[in-house]
């Protein structure tokens, strides 16, 4: 074996480049059962970022049940989910392009099933005895007007001119229909501004009619301040939904006599932040067997809970993030990654405890000599406490730094700001790490996974608590002698580009970093964005604008003569989330204060990058920015970005 070249941190030459993280690799998402058929969805960067309906049959056929032309992608919420539904071959999804709601069947054309008007539908649920679809819907048809968001029942097969029949209306926002195994009752999830999901809402039982109208209603779970995921009934009937009434995440079920019971209790999550529609964590397997995902300091487990005995049996699998459990046969069905795997729909036989992939979301294979494995780290930040992270060390065979040179850090901050990094692969992580930068992937206080009161430390504190605890990691590394103080920087997305600019600006931790589609001023945000998350902002600042000096304080725009190092920025230029004049806005001050500033605008881009060719232009753009900022040359040429005051 020949000895490593000596070659400085970031100028390793890598074979995970940004041809191979987009070549062939796919989203995987929402899974569903249908007989012996399995069902999911792909986001296929190579087709635009359409979302493609995919079956597979028992024979291990796979095949396409979203025709070209058909984007399957709802907009409720802007972040969509719960894009289709299936039972006995037929499949109704939303189409991305008119968001009407199409019937497929074998051989047949994609028909509408719902008007030409400006509803959008999504977490679709299907009554087969009654030849219903039950559906979240989203009312756009009034400009200037905030959404109005309602329950429906669609006729599965006809016209529906009116929209569907509304179910349940009042609240600002509902999800989660499920229908009772006889028929009988649907379930349903709501809540109302300014809660999000994960901070409060309510879980409602409705008694249907013999033609699926609600007659009557109650509220059995769920408040301002109990945030209740994933209604789900079993074999026999019994409600069961997740509560985080004690701080985590737990199973429970509700009682004869109204009250609810933990199924199994226990300092762990068995939920997630509700972004998407139709997601899940687990799913009976039996009456009295839940096949059930949960997360323990950041890496999650498949087990399976005994209803009688309250125990719950681990199984023994590699993997460290599961989700979209569903379990039928025998068997259960989820998408699951590790830190050397990415992310595959995985099939578990429930006898045997064996798993068998049955897709993955690219079958490239990366030689695992080049790919760095994290280490879970816990430090020490503001207030006397701490905070998590994983910490990815360059690695690369070939090359060797020279002796006393520390490497570059990269810290990452995720979006949300709800929501969690995990440890599962990530070729753009490893993008860095093979080329000698460090990586600190970090999840702040306000992040998923670690209990309600962890996941609160942001209410009112989003600016400083995340950009604490970023700098807090990054400063952690540097005085263990694993980081240059001298070549860190920050990097992140949406709430992530919020906490990257606020870092740049409010601290002297990083010498440089890159926004992707960040939020600079959250007085424009508060107000130009959409229903979802136009009132997030109150629980986590404060009410705007009897708080607006709090808003004026935490964004970044206000105080760009506190910053004094590079920015590039990544933006979508049709993002409803995000709008381009946050980034547009802060491009603006930086040239003005002669800054060095990049600007990388992608046309037909919204919140986040679909298509292959922006998502190699964003990570190869961010790589050539920092490799100009720092001076360290590149081992393979990559398309320059323009860097205006360098």
């Amino acid at each position: 074996m020949s000895q490593p070249v000596v070659a400085p941190y970031g100028s390793w030459k890598s074979p995970i480049t940004s041809d191979l993280i987009v070549s062939a690799t796919v989203g995987l998402g929402q899974i569903a059962l249908d007989g012996e058929d399995v069902y999911w969805v792909e986001l296929r960067p190579s087709e635009g970022g359409r979302n493609c309906v995919v079956r597979r049959t028992p024979d291990g056929t796979l095949s396409d049940v979203t025709p070209q032309g058909f984007n399957a992608r709802t907009r409720v919420h802007e972040y969509g989910g719960g894009d289709f539904a299936v039972r006995d071959g037929v499949v109704y999804f939303a189409n991305f392009s008119d968001q009407r709601v199409y019937r497929q069947s074998a051989g047949a054309p994609p028909r509408p099933v719902t008007p030409e008007k400006n509803y959008r539908y999504s977490d679709l649920h299907l009554d087969a005895r009654r030849g219903l679809l039950f559906a979240v819907r989203e009312d756009h048809a009034v400009e200037g007007r905030e959404a109005s968001n309602t329950l429906v029942a669609l006729d599965a097969d006809g016209a529906n001119e009116g929209g569907g029949r509304v179910l349940a209306s009042g609240n600002d926002f509902y999800s989660s229909p499920r229908l009772s195994p006889d028929g009988s009752r649907l379930a349903w999830l709501t809540w109302s501004h300014p809660n999000m999901p994960w901070d409060g809402c309510e879980l409602w039982v409705g008694e249907l009619d013999a033609g699926g109208a609600v007659v009557a209603s109650r509220r059995v779970a769920g408040g301002e301040d109990e945030s209740i995921f994933q209604p789900e009934w079993s074999p026999s009937g019994v409600l069961h939904f997740v509560s985080d009434r004690h701080n985590w995440w737990n199973i429970r079920r509700l009682n004869g006599d109204g009250s609810s019971e933990a199924v199994h209790e226990t300092d762990a999550e068995f939920a997630l932040p509700q972004w998407l529609f139709a997601m899940s964590t687990y799913a009976f397997a039996s009456e009295d067997r839940i096949v059930c995902a949960y997360t323990r300091g950041g890496d999650w487990r498949l087990g399976a809970l005994d209803t009688r005995s309250k125990r719950v049996q681990t199984f023994e699998l590699p993997y460290t993030d599961i989700t979209y459990v569903r379990a039928g046969g025998g068997r259960a069905l989820f998408r699951a990654g590790s830190p050397t795997e990415r992310s595959a729909i995985v099939e578990l036989d429930l006898k045997t405890g064996e798993p068998r992939v049955f897709k993955r979301a690219s079958d490239t294979l990366v030689n695992p000599a080049y790919v760095s494995t994290p280490r879970a780290v816990e430090f020490p930040t503001t207030g006397g406490l701490t905070a998590h992270a994983f910490y990815y060390p360059p690695r690369n065979p070939d090359f060797a730094a020279p002796e006393g040179e520390l490497p570059p850090l990269l810290v990452k901050c995720h979006g949300g700001p709800t929501a969690a990094s995990s440890s599962v692969l990530r070729l753009d992580t490893q993008y860095w790490t093979s080329r000698g930068i460090a990586v600190l992937d970090v999840n702040y206080g306000g992040s998923t996974g670690f209990g309600r009161e962890y996941r609160r430390r942001l209410n009112g504190e989003w600016g400083v608590v995340d950009v604490d605890d970023c700098a807090n990691g990054a400063r952690h590394l540097i005085e263990r002698g694993e980081a240059d103080a001298a070549r860190c920087v920050i990097t992140g997305g949406s709430a992530g580009g919020y906490t990257t600019l606020n870092a740049l600006t409010f601290r002297d931790t990083f010498r440089a970093g890159a926004s992707h589609y960040g939020i600079s001023d959250l007085t424009v945000f508060a107000g130009d964005t959409h229903k979802f998350e136009s009132r997030y902002v109150e629980r986590l600042i404060g009410p705007y604008p009897e708080r607006a000096d709090l808003y004026r304080e935490r964004s970044s725009i206000n105080f760009t003569d506190r910053l004094s190092c590079p920015v590039i920025f990544f933006q979508g230029l049709e993002d409803k989330i995000v709008p381009p004049n946050q980034a547009e806005l802060m491009v603006e001050a930086l040239r003005r204060k002669k800054l060095p500033v990049a600007y990388v605008a992608f046309e037909g881009e919204q919140h986040g990058f679909r298509k292959a060719e922006n998502i190699k232009r964003a990570l190869d753009g961010e790589l050539y920015f920092y490799s100009r900022v720092f001076g360290f040359p590149l081992a393979e040429e990559v398309v320059p970005v323009e860097i205006e005051n360098l």
